[in-house]
């Protein structure tokens, strides 16, 4: 996690989170960009991507405490508390719902390299952990904010994939986009939080870079056996 952050010198701390997400979160991901744009339902027919995608997605953010749980217990802004203890609770309904799915879709698919994938999910789940353990101050909440504005493309697939298997998808209470913006913009003394922050949010979009990565991959592979 060596990578350097972006620098904010005009921006607002919110502007600069929000092209982090927008330039290298999952939507701009080749993988899944499609699928938010609106071809949610093509990528979704292949039940067998869509398990991949729930079972990883499930691995990285399914366990408790999740990551917004260990976010809240490092981070000390006190006008974040709010905002933390909503994401807190949409989070437990949101694990629901990934579990449900994870039942409906069965097993993780086969796919050539399996113990290789178990591998490299872990240390992502141990990377994201770190993040939102992290003792400086800031870093934290950026990959618990990060997460939320991240978590609106993810929610659309897993929406698309549960009504093709039938399942009425729960009401997502994650904070919205313009609510999470609004946190940062209202932030006392931004500047002083700034950098660790924008840590924070690109070692998150970095992650999720990789579990995209790691589905297509698995995809292909895939294809190649059929």
């Amino acid at each position: 996690m060596n990578e350097q952050p972006r620098q904010s010198t005009n921006s607002s701390l919110a502007a600069v989170i929000a092209a982090i997400v927008d330039q290298d979160g999952s939507a701009a991901h080749g993988y899944c960009a499609p699928a938010v744009a609106g071809e949610r339902h093509a990528f979704v027919r292949d039940l067998v991507d869509f398990a991949d995608f729930v079972h990883l997605v499930t691995l990285l953010h399914g366990h408790v405490p999740g990551l917004v749980d260990h976010a809240a217990a490092r981070t000390v802004e006190v006008l974040a508390r709010g905002w933390l203890i909503k994401s807190i609770d949409a989070f437990v309904t949101e694990r629901q719902f990934l579990n449900r799915l994870s039942v409906a879709v069965g097993p993780l698919p086969s796919t050539a390299g399996h113990s290789e994938t178990s591998t490299v999910v872990a240390q992502q789940r141990h990377a994201i952990e770190m993040l939102a353990q992290s003792d400086r101050r800031g870093c934290a909440l950026g990959t618990a904010v990060t997460l939320t504005l991240e978590w609106h493309p993810i929610r659309a697939i897993l929406d698309a994939g549960a009504l093709r298997l039938g399942i009425e998808p729960s009401i997502c209470t994650v904070p919205s986009r313009p609510e999470t913006l609004a946190l940062l913009n209202d932030l006392p003394d931004p500047d002083r939080i700034a950098r660790a922050v924008q840590f924070g949010a690109t070692q998150l979009v970095g992650q999720h870079r990789g579990m995209w990565d790691l589905l297509q991959a698995r995809a292909a592979v895939r294809k190649m056996q059929d």
